[in-house]
């Protein structure tokens, strides 16, 4: 009898094996055969569970997938390791953040190391390193000297309880997302890149990356870009407000502006405010305008109760002459076209809504074919095609054409004209915090502001920061750092106290992989041209429209700006796959007002709590989150049952891409699995070791030959699920039906290969062959499934006798002539119903099987009396009669 399966003697013997052999060492310069795995970067926040293993074992299955398919491949590992949980443990526990953040990096790394992940660990880099963000402050000076990087009063979302500006990721329901607090619109003066300069060109990418990324990332990226095309039209003003003497609009529906009757401005448009100026408005309009801003944005842009505030100022349309009152009207948003609308409620349901709700004016300048339109009877807008009519001189043509004559003639009077309209804005990446990278910029009040050159870079944070909840930044109030010479003209300077946006760091991360150590720029151009682009990029879905764009529109500029060659490809990350999240169900007790107080597994027993005795409540399946206590310790389950298990549970349960419901049982039944394989593997060891290493060409016996073609099938199966397509829970599928075959096929026949002589009686043909297509299996078996579980399958593999590991062994063949079936199975219908089935050969053709089928008993007893009308054949799936 074979012994057990033990994770914790063989893990970490094959942990400390691999990495004394430099196994996963990526080459500095690689060929035409790179291949680039990368999984976005964690943020060192502490201990592992079993909800972050999934994103990790996906790509490590895909970098020892291709390492075996013979490929040179970097899989590096390092730190997103600025950012504001440092800075509130530093503010709430008076811990130092670096020191904070550097424990918490050696022990993630302790954990990710038991699962024996195939990093390159040589490459290991934090982003909180002046070794890494200079480089990060040098780009940012090249993009002020280019302008891509530009200063300016904007409102921003700002959160009391952290100090500092949020981006629209990081708001949620209009709180932030750290702590939960609320989020309002506070205008200050911030750093901007200029997104929008990239706009066409990230668009442009988008169809470069159809069929390799998910549709539902490239169709968020496609609405946050949000191109239109459409017309601008310049409305004057009766009076100048805030030095403008016109508000200017975007729409899609030219056609309609002889029907404007009044207009609608975003509360964050630069007029709001001004246009109240001496109407007598200006307290009713700024209480309107604060309250709108402060709502929340997601909610704004939804279908909600139409409010607005009448500005008491007027401006004329373009077309009729007409006096056109102005609104602030709380769903009309600045990110998209010029945040004012041209309202037009005859033919726009919102306008039609808000007109309705103010007694405004209705105006049809759109009939539709029939009875014509009555103002006063309308319940809805009009939307769909008509001809103009109330349009002067475009009267009486269909819309469609208004469209077009309405913007000519506009561009011709110097009204407006044909433009594209962006949704894209630019990207706001000043934060009011002290633990990210301080931006690289001097205010002087002779020279104004002044990027610091290249020779006294990096800016480094100061070591001796007072943190102080309520102080504001920490940067802002350090004397040493603050106070500097201005590096143009010599005289006193500012240094700046905001940081730039984490977002920054993993913009341009997987491009300082490619040689972290390089000291003379970003990145070592040729080594990152080498390598780039990224092969299989593995990350989260909630990145979508966040470090996916921004990371696309960084590497453009660095290409821009000469960083990357000229030839390096436009796009960094080449196929993209969005692991779904973890599950698991929650268990929670009531405080003494009603509110839940959540558990972690290990405290509930019996239905109740081990902290307070209460009864526990299941509640609903959510994401594993520390803050809902529903977590699997990684370290836990590793010493309970292997990293293998671990690896191979998170990978078989669901597809990637799918959330995965945790379970004991299933995690157990993975475990149960390892401990299968081990047994088939040793309990035929010595007659593999005597088998011969090629298969004979001889009769082996039926058992033999259908294990050779499972076998065969079970290699085609898993790699293509493999190449490109992540099926990974059908490989791990497919490579458990190949141990069921082996489990029927059984022991091999005893024969001495040295001797050539049977050592007990055997049916088969030829007792050579059973052996070496056993042997065959196993050693496919273990290739296939090494992936997955690679200690449990390094250990067998030496057990067996084999040098080496199974790494380099590499990735079976298939013969697809073995592989083939006998015979083919193809169920057989009447009207839809199963009647039978025959068997053929497998290359047999349509009247073959057709005749074969009518020739079966059942079938051809519900086939008396009738006539066959139509035969549906699916070759190799089934035949159905249609008969009456």
């Amino acid at each position: 009898m074979v012994d057990k399966f033990v994770p914790g003697e063989i893990e970490p013997k094959w942990q400390a094996r691999w990495a004394e052999r430099g196994l996963f060492r990526a080459a500095e310069l690689p060929g035409q055969d790179k291949f680039y795995l990368l999984e976005m970067f964690p943020y060192p926040s502490g201990r592992l569970h079993m909800g972050h293993v999934r994103n990790y074992a996906i790509g490590d299955v895909a970098a020892r997938f291709w390492r075996m398919r013979g490929r040179q491949v970097l899989h590096p590992m390092g730190w997103d390791a600025f950012g504001l949980p440092a800075e509130q443990a530093a503010m709430e526990r008076k811990l130092d953040p670096k020191k904070w953040t550097f424990d918490n990096i050696a022990e993630m790394g302790r954990q990710l190391r038991l699962l024996g992940l195939s990093y390159d660990w040589d490459r290991e880099f934090a982003t909180c390193v002046p070794e890494y963000y200079r480089w990060e402050q040098l780009v940012f000076v090249r993009m002020l000297e280019r302008g891509l990087a530009y200063r300016k009063r904007s409102l921003v979302n700002w959160s009391e309880a952290l100090q500092t500006v949020l981006a629209n990721e990081q708001v949620i329901d209009g709180r932030d997302y750290k702590l939960g607090e609320p989020v309002v619109q506070k205008e200050l003066s911030q750093w901007f890149l200029r997104t929008t300069a990239y706009a066409e060109r990230l668009l442009e990418g988008i169809e470069q990356l159809a069929g390799k990324w998910p549709e539902r990332v490239l169709l968020e990226q496609r609405a946050r870009i949000g191109r239109s095309e459409g017309t601008e039209i310049v409305f004057p003003l009766e009076k100048p407000a805030g030095g403008e003497k016109a508000v200017v609009v975007f729409t899609t529906r030219p056609d309609t502006l002889f029907g404007v009757t009044f207009m609608s401005l975003a509360a964050e448009h630069p007029l709001a405010l001004a246009l109240a100026g001496g109407t007598g408005r200006e307290a009713e309009v700024r209480a309107f305008v604060e309250k709108t801003r402060n709502d929340i944005r997601r909610q704004r842009a939804e279908e909600i109760t139409k409010e607005g505030c009448f500005t008491g100022a007027y401006c004329t349309n373009p077309a009729t002459g007409g006096r056109v009152p102005i609104f602030i009207a709380n769903f009309v948003l600045m990110d998209y076209g010029t945040g004012a609308v041209m309202a037009v409620p005859a033919h726009d349901q919102r306008d039609f809504e808000f007109a309705r709700k103010y007694d405004l004016p209705l105006r049809v300048v759109i009939q539709p074919p029939g009875p014509p339109l009555d103002p006063a009877t309308m319940e809805a807008a009009y939307v769909e095609p008509g001809t103009q009519v109330s349009s002067g001189a475009f009267d009486g043509i269909p819309n469609e054409e208004g469209m077009k004559r309405i913007t000519a003639w506009l561009k011709a009077r110097g009204q407006g004209g044909p433009t594209v309209s962006w949704r894209l804005r630019d990207w706001c990446v000043s934060r009011q915090r002290s633990w990210g990278c301080p931006i690289p910029v001097v205010h002087c009040e002779r020279c104004g502001v002044v990027g610091v050159p290249e020779a006294e870079l990096p800016v480094v944070l100061p070591a001796d920061l007072a943190f102080d909840v309520r102080g504001g930044n920490p940067l802002a109030r350090h004397p040493a750092f603050a106070a500097t010479r201005c590096p143009r003209c010599g005289g006193p300077g500012r240094r700046e106290s905001d940081t730039l946006d984490t977002f920054v760091e993993s913009s341009w991360y997987f491009l300082r992989y490619t040689d972290p150590k390089w000291d003379q720029g970003p990145f070592r151009p040729d080594r990152a041209r080498a390598w780039m682009p990224v092969d299989q990029y593995i990350g989260g879905h909630e990145h979508a429209v966040g470090h996916l764009m921004y990371a696309r529109f960084y590497h453009k500029v660095l290409k821009d700006l000469g960083f990357l060659p000229p030839d390096t490809p436009e796009e960094p990350f080449s196929r993209l796959l969005t692991q779904g999240m973890v599950c698991k169900e929650t268990n929670y007790t009531l405080d003494e007002v009603g509110n839940p107080v959540w558990h972690y597994p290990e405290e509930v027993k019996d239905g109740k709590s081990r902290l307070n005795g209460k009864p526990v409540e299941v509640g609903r399946i959510e994401k594993m989150s520390k803050s809902k206590r529903n977590v699997v310790g990684l370290e836990a389950f590793v010493a309970d049952y292997g990293a293998d298990t671990a690896r191979l549970f998170t990978l078989f349960a669901a597809p990637p891409e799918k959330d995965l419901e945790w379970r004991d049982e299933g995690a157990e039944g993975s475990w149960r699995f390892l401990q299968r394989v081990w047994r088939l593997a040793l309990e035929g060891a010595d007659a593999l070791r005597r088998a011969p290493d090629a298969v004979p060409d001889t009769e082996p016996g039926e058992r033999w030959r259908k294990l050779r073609r499972v076998t065969h099938q079970t290699i085609r199966r898993v790699t293509q699920d493999l190449d490109g397509r992540f099926h990974l829970n059908t490989a791990v599928a497919a490579i458990m039906e190949l141990c069921n075959a082996l489990s029927d096929a059984g022991q091999p026949p005893a024969w001495d290969a040295a001797t050539t002589t049977s050592c007990t009686p055997e049916p088969d043909p030829d007792p050579r062959a059973g052996q070496a297509i056993h042997r065959e299996a196993i050693i496919s078996l273990l290739r296939l499934l090494s992936p997955f579980a690679p200690h449990v399958c390094d250990e067998l593999w030496s057990r067996l006798g084999f040098e080496g590991t199974v790494l380099e062994a590499g990735w079976p063949s298939f013969d697809p002539r073995v592989a083939a079936e006998d015979m083919i199975t193809y169920p057989i219908q009447v009207m839809g119903k199963l009647r039978g089935q025959v068997s053929v050969a497998p290359d047999a053709v349509q009247d073959d099987v057709v005749a074969a089928a009518k020739a079966d008993a059942n079938v051809a007893k519900h086939l008396a009396g009738k006539t066959i009308v139509k035969t549906v054949f699916v070759p190799g799936r089934l035949v159905n009669f249609v008969v009456k």
